[in-house]
C-alpha cells in the first residue's frame, strides 16, 4: 500500500449530477486500495476558511448510497473569489492565506478539487502560493473545459434538456405551436446543440453562430406548407439578439445573469410568423436529479485516476477524458483554453444533414 497519506477533497463551483460518485470512487480507492485517510472539505474554501474548517472524515460506511444522488454531499459554492472576499463592511480581503492554513491544520498532504475552469483556476493559484498538492477533476454541465473532451454534470444535464423537448413534442402537435425551449450553457451552445439533435429539435439556436430571424421564420413556414403546423425551438441562454445585444436579467442578488432569450426569439416569431408561441425555461431543473449512468461512470473514472495520481505524486495535474481514454494535464493547460462548439465537428454537421435550422440560412 505504500505510506500512508491524509488527502482532502473538495466540490467548488455550481452543483452538478455526479459528484457523489467522484467522493464515492475517491473514497473507495484511496481507504479500500491505498489504506489512506480521507477528509471532506465542507462549502468548498469557504469550509477552508473557516475556524476550525468545516471538514468531516470520510469511510465506504458514509459514501456508500451516495452513487445515485444528485449535487454534492460536501456542499459547494460559487461567490465570494478568495483574493477578493466580500466582507460584511463592504470591503474586499484577500483570505487565501487562510484557506492554506486551513489545509495545513486538517495535515492534508494532497487536496483534489472538482470546479469548473473558474473553480480550478482559483484553486490553483491558492496551490501555487501555498505550496500545496493540488489535483483537479473538471465537472460542468456546460462541458467547457478545453483539456477533456466530456466533464462531469454535461451529459446528466443534456439528457435532461433533450427530454423535456420530449415533452413538449407533442403538447406543441397538439395545439399546433411554436415551443421555444431555452437551456443553460453559459457561453457554449453544447447542450442545446446535442439535446436539439437527440430532442428532434426542428431549430437549434446556440451562441457560436449569429442567427437571422428571416432564416428562423422560412423555417417554420417551410413546416407550415408541408402541414406541420408546430416546430420545435432549442435556444442557448447566451445567445444574443440578432443585433448583438446580450440579455440578461439582474438577480436578487443584483448579479447580472444570462435569462430572457427564450422570451424574446419567441416574440419575434410570433410578430412575423403569427405563430402561436409558448416558452419554457428550464433552468436549474438541468442540474438536479438523478446522475446519468455516463456521468456515474466518469465520475468514478476520475476519482480513482485522481487517487492514483496523488499515490505517484504526480500534482498540479488535472484529469480528462480523451480519445476512449483517462489522462492528466498540466492544471495550467487544461483551463487555458475554452471549449466552445466546434462548428466544422460533427454535431453542427449533422444538424445540417438532418435539415435542422441553426439561424444562419
Amino acid at each position: 500500500m505504500g505510506q500512508k497519506k491524509k488527502i482532502g477533497i473538495l466540490t467548488s463551483g455550481g452543483d452538478c449530477a455526479g459528484l457523489n460518485a467522484v467522493i464515492r470512487a475517491v473514497v473507495h480507492h484511496a481507504i479500500g486500495n491505498y489504506g489512506w485517510e480521507v477528509i471532506g472539505i465542507q462549502e468548498a474554501t469557504h469550509g477552508l476558511m473557516s475556524r476550525p474548517p468545516k471538514a468531516k472524515a470520510l469511510d465506504l460506511a458514509n459514501v456508500d448510497s451516495l452513487l445515485l444522488m444528485g449535487g454534492t454531499m460536501l456542499g459547494t459554492t460559487n461567490k465570494g473569489n478568495p483574493f477578493a472576499f466580500p466582507m460584511p463592511d463592504g470591503s474586499l480581503c484577500d483570505r487565501t492565506e487562510e484557506i492554506i492554513a486551513g489545509y495545513h491544520s486538517l495535515g492534508l498532504e494532497a487536496l483534489i478539487g472538482i470546479g469548473g475552469d473558474g473553480s480550478l483556476a482559483i484553486l490553483r493559484k491558492i496551490a501555487q502560493q501555498g505550496n500545496l498538492n493540488l489535483v483537479g477533476i473538471p465537472k460542468t454541465i456546460d462541458n467547457d473545459v478545453g483539456a477533456t473532451e466530456v466533464s462531469i454534470g454535461f451529459d446528466t444535464a443534456m439528457s435532461i434538456a433533450a427530454e423535456a423537448l420530449d415533452r413538449l413534442h407533442f403538447t406543441a402537435a397538439s395545439h399546433n405551436r411554436v415551443m421555444v425551449l431555452e437551456v443553460m450553457g453559459r457561453d457554449a451552445g453544447h447542450i442545446a446543440l446535442a439535446a436539439g439533435i437527440a430532442g428532434g429539435a426542428d431549430i437549434i439556436l446556440i451562441p457560436e453562430i449569429p442567427y437571422h430571424i428571416d432564416n428562423i421564420c422560412k423555417k417554420i413556414r417551410q413546416r407550415q406548407a408541408r402541414g406541420q403546423h408546430f416546430c420545435l425551438v432549442m435556444v442557448s441562454e447566451a445567445v444574443r439578439t440578432e443585433v448583438g445585444d446580450q440579455v440578461k436579467e439582474i438577480s436578487q442578488m443584483g448579479e447580472d445573469r444570462y435569462g430572457g432569450i427564450g422570451k424574446h426569439i419567441a416574440e419575434q416569431i410570433a410578430k412575423y410568423t403569427g405563430a402561436e408561441t409558448r416558452v419554457t425555461v428550464l433552468g436549474h431543473i438541468q442540474r438536479g436529479g438523478i446522475p446519468s449512468p455516463s456521468d456515474r461512470l466518469l465520475g468514478s473514472i476520475f476519482g480513482v485516476a485522481a487517487v492514483d495520481l496523488i499515490a505517484e505524486e504526480k500534482y498540479d495535474q488535472m484529469v480528462a477524458w480523451r480519445n476512449r481514454q483517462v489522462i492528466s494535464v498540466p492544471i495550467e493547460e487544461a483551463i487555458k483554453t475554452y471549449r466552445t462548439v466546434d462548428l466544422e465537428g460533427p454535431l453542427v454537421k449533422t444538424a445540417k444533414g438532418l435539415g435542422i435550422c441553426l439561424g444562419d440560412d
